[in-house]
């Protein structure tokens, strides 16, 4: 039986693999362990289209419970402009790319890249 920390690996990979055959845009991994209590990892990408956000979606959530028997939680369907999946140790934000750049969640989460972001 695998370990959490490699369940956690697992189910990370299974987003990531998934995301690249749905032909994600920019997909990026931020690492959250030590930082967040919410996740190991959230994954951000984008589609080109809200059909192409919408279709990556349940593609994920379909392999999840296939894959790992849970059911992520799925909330922005069906407008698909931000669409976000609480897989638990693994958070997936997916976009329409204008949408992305107007939220900027990497910059948000980058701590130790964004040292704008401690000030104010």
């Amino acid at each position: 039986m695998p370990s959490d920390a490699e369940g956690v690996e697992a189910l990370h990979q299974l987003v990531l693999s998934s995301l690249e055959d749905d032909q994600a845009v920019e997909t990026v991994s931020i690492p959250l362990a030590g930082k967040s209590s919410i996740a190991d990892h959230m994954v951000i990408a984008s589609g080109r289209s809200t059909r192409q956000v919408a279709s990556m979606a349940q593609k994920l959530v379909e392999k999840i419970k296939a894959e790992f028997h849970k059911t992520a939680r799925i909330e922005g369907l069906p407008n698909a402009d931000w669409v976000l999946i609480d897989a638990g140790d693994v958070i997936v934000h997916l976009f329409r790319p204008e949408v992305r750049s107007f939220y900027n969640l990497e910059r948000m989460w980058n701590f130790g890249d964004a040292p704008a972001a401690n000030e104010g």
